[in-house]
């Protein structure tokens, strides 16, 4: 079983509730997302867009499909399922996430 190691990344208060934020993982980009701010859920999920290879999946739309938070890449309109990654129109398409949570008032990413 590996240990995560949580890295911290940001203020609560440098957040936007209903949308996402770009940051930096060790040697990748991630997109961060506070769909609600009644709720504590968090997401962390690549920045990276498959399909259109451009860094732009921090500012898709939050939306809810079949009960669950997605986001709507900028550019093509494909969902990803913030939980898991999974493209909703192209399951095989799966993007990386990352275990995410507020610590007080900071913000930690796990890192494996």
């Amino acid at each position: 079983m590996s240990t995560i190691k949580w890295q911290d990344i940001c203020a609560r208060e440098d957040l936007v509730p209903g949308s996402g934020v770009a940051v930096k993982l060790a040697n990748t980009a991630a997109a961060l997302y506070w769909p609600a701010p009644e709720s504590p859920q968090l997401f962390a999920m690549a920045h990276k867009d498959p399909f259109s290879q451009a860094e732009v999946l921090a500012w898709g739309l939050l939306c809810e499909a079949s009960g669950e938070w997605s986001v709507a890449a900028p550019l093509y309109k494909q969902h990803f399922r913030l939980s898991d990654g999974v493209c909703l129109e192209q399951p095989e398409v799966v993007l990386p996430t990352w275990p995410v949570r507020f610590n007080g008032e900071r913000v930690e990413v796990g890192l494996s």
